[in-house]
């Protein structure tokens, strides 16, 4: 897994996996889920995949856009 930049310095993300298709997803407090394009959108996934990268808006796209939109709870 991949450590977040947090360049804003106050994400609740702390890691993230990007594949084909999904996201995974590590906060702050140990849960992890997976995000894939069938549970989250195409474009959100797309979105997510674009800000971990950037190290910057992550935590704040999944709450505010995506919710409950994960595929499954790894932890």
């Amino acid at each position: 897994m991949e450590r977040y930049k947090n360049l804003g310095g106050d994400s609740g993300v702390v890691g993230y996996e990007i594949a084909e298709g999904s996201i995974t997803v590590q906060f702050s407090d140990g849960a992890t889920y997976l995000y894939t394009a069938q549970s989250a959108g195409t474009g959100n996934l797309a979105e997510m995949q674009r800000l971990a990268t950037a190290g910057r808006g992550l935590n704040s796209f999944i709450s505010r856009v995506v919710r409950k939109g994960y595929a499954r709870k790894l932890r």
